[in-house]
């Protein structure tokens, strides 16, 4: 997805480089939080009556569900911001920090629960074959493979063997995503 991207100059002459940059970095913070829906970004140069070097001022407006990030980047003692490619990256740092810090926040409120582990025996296996079928307590069997079984355990595993899994949609119906061995570490409640 494509971040819609607005770029502001205030107080100085559009530079298209700079602008480029700009996109550049934008496009880059997909990667901290999905479903940006809008970024605009204004740099603006202060008035030309300083003595020294002018120091740019570089905000940053991210809108995403549950929150926007506004970032301003203008420090009147750091002269590195003398360049205003320097104010911006300055500018997308915290901005990145900001939506890793909302995403999180986030993500805390959105509780994720492991799948509940049903109980089963092994009913049968497929000669010569890396897969086999679990019949679960509720008489439903389930498909399973060898890369699914918890700790390399699929060579140990014989018909009848308890175990416990958990249960995911595959592409031709019920899988078992993990299956764990049970035995005397751990047995069927």
């Amino acid at each position: 997805m494509t971040i819609p991207v607005q770029v502001t100059f205030k107080g100085m002459d559009a530079s298209p480089a700079l602008e480029a940059r700009i996109r550049e970095k934008a496009a880059r913070l997909e990667r901290f939080a999905d479903r940006i829906m809008r970024c605009h970004v204004t740099v603006e140069a202060p008035h030309r009556h300083h003595r020294q070097g002018q120091l740019y001022r570089a905000r940053i407006e991210v809108v995403v569900p549950r929150g926007d990030i506004v970032v301003t980047r203008e420090s009147p003692r750091d002269h590195a911001h003398e360049d205003a490619y320097v104010a911006v990256r300055d500018a997308f740092d915290a901005a990145v920090r900001q939506l890793e810090d909302h995403m999180r926040k986030l993500d805390a409120r959105v509780k994720h629960h492991e799948p509940a582990l049903l109980h089963g025996r092994v009913a049968r296996f497929v000669a010569g074959e890396p897969y086999g079928f679990i019949e679960t307590s509720e008489g439903q069997e389930v498909y399973f493979h060898r890369n699914s079984v918890a700790d390399g355990a699929f060579d140990q595993l014989k018909v009848g063997d308890p175990v416990r899994l958990a249960i995911a949609e595959g592409e031709k119906g019920p899988q078992a995503s993990t299956v764990h061995r049970v035995g005397k570490h751990h047995p069927t409640p």
